[in-house]
């Protein structure tokens, strides 16, 4: 059963950043119908309080699917919503101008003047500040906030014939409606950046698993490559002394025989190179990866001491969970220990993040198990504690928390019982 912080703790880094962008630009209108148009219905009342408050809740309206269209094209999953943000520009314009128009020829009481005007300036500031949202260039942003500063201006000098108001109502427009303006632009280039370093660490990851990839190619290249040529060249001297009848075409088969078993000794000790790590590394590598992600990670015991298959065995898993850790879930801290209890070494991988994965195929780091898709995963991994004779277990341990546990005997290493 999923828990209430399960949708959000279920979002990578960078969809949190959306959402809470979403979230705060969808409140601005929220904030604009109850601290605004509500308050109309008490201090207008009558059928103009009715009509200004509709148009305010169709202004917040508008602003709202504004926000969601424009984040939308800024993650570019749609085009840029022109004629919204038009409509969201015609729709300010008047909903501002009833106000004002209301505020001076309405009714004479202050609580009436007092409402109006905020809706006149709530309507301003807001959306101006949500249009400057599907804007990319910096001077059209400028352009937006200037040219409906002016406006106002213009619509106050018009209706009350007075130069200063006009003025004064110009300048605190354009400072209010500015800075929701440079918050918007903030807010988008923050989303932008987020949504840059997720990328710049897939593709580092990527470009690590290339490297690794060429390395390991270059390395059998240089085993097999010199071996092979060899061989090809003795094959060739051999099928020619065979031919003429020489017993020296026996020798070079030999020596291409040993050729040949010596290569596939190489070749054997390139993959083991390979396919077998280091416990104490891979604690170490663990501990940096998560803490450079922002994940508290403890760590335990030493790999000191260990048998090589042990450690080989135990690394991978360390390998694996720490990978699930940063790939599911969205885990705080993580705990790893390593100690030897009863002739077998447990090594105990444990954190928080179970709660944004499903109830059903969890992996090691309480995400789905990769291994009920054909992966590596738990099946992988109790593929390689088996050669050891180890034993595998992982689930949740309590509300929250996911725990792996991996266990491999010595047998007769004789490291002795006590915490490594």
């Amino acid at each position: 059963m999923r828990g209430p912080g399960t949708w959000w703790r279920g979002k990578s880094t960078p969809a949190k950043v959306e959402t809470y962008t979403r979230g705060s630009f969808h409140f601005f209108a929220v904030m604009e119908v109850a601290g605004a148009g509500v308050p109309l219905v008490g201090q207008v009342g009558g059928a103009p309080g009715a009509w200004l408050l509709l148009l305010v809740c169709a202004h917040a309206a508008i602003c709202m699917l504004t926000v969601s269209r424009a984040v939308d094209w800024l993650r570019g999953r749609r085009a840029q919503p022109l004629r919204l943000m038009c409509a969201l520009g015609a729709a300010t314009a008047v909903v501002a101008a009833t106000a004002l128009a209301l505020s001076e020829y309405g009714s004479r009481s202050d609580g009436a003047d007092s409402a109006a005007g905020s809706v006149f300036g709530v309507t301003m500031i807001f959306g101006v500040g949500i249009i400057t949202l599907g804007v990319r260039r910096r001077r059209h942003v400028y352009a937006v906030v200037a040219g409906f500063a002016a406006g106002t201006a213009v619509v106050v000098l018009a209706i009350t014939r007075s130069p200063l108001g006009a003025l004064v109502t110009a300048l605190i427009v354009l400072a209010s409606s500015g800075f929701l303006a440079f918050t918007a632009v903030f807010s988008v280039w923050l989303l932008k950046a987020v949504y840059e370093l997720d990328e710049a660490r897939e593709t580092r990851a990527r470009l690590a698993v290339a490297e690794e990839r060429l390395r390991f190619g270059r390395d059998l290249h240089d085993v097999m490559g010199r071996n092979l040529a060899v061989i090809a060249l003795k094959s060739e001297l051999a099928v020619q002394l065979a031919r003429r009848g020489r017993p020296e075409a026996v020798e070079q088969m030999i020596e291409v025989q040993r050729i040949a078993q010596e290569s596939q000794r190489e070749v054997r000790d390139v993959v083991r190179g390979y396919r077998e790590a280091d416990l104490g590394v891979e604690l170490a590598g663990a501990q940096g990866v998560l803490t450079a992600a922002g994940i508290e990670c403890r760590v335990t015991g030493e790999a000191a001491g260990l048998p090589a298959e042990v450690q080989s065995a135990l690394a991978w898993v360390v390998r694996e969970a720490t990978t699930n850790v940063l790939r599911h879930g969205d885990a705080e801290r993580c705990a790893v220990g390593v100690r030897v209890r009863e002739g077998r070494v447990v090594l105990t991988v444990e954190n928080d993040g179970a709660a944004a994965a499903s109830d059903e195929g969890e992996g090691p780091g309480g995400g789905a198990d990769p291994g009920r898709r054909g992966g590596s995963g738990l099946a992988g991994l109790r593929e390689r504690l088996a050669a050891v004779d180890g034993t595998l277990e992982a689930g949740r341990a309590r509300e929250g928390v996911f725990r792996l546990v991996a266990e491999v005997p010595l047998a007769g290493a004789g490291v002795p019982e006590a915490a490594v």
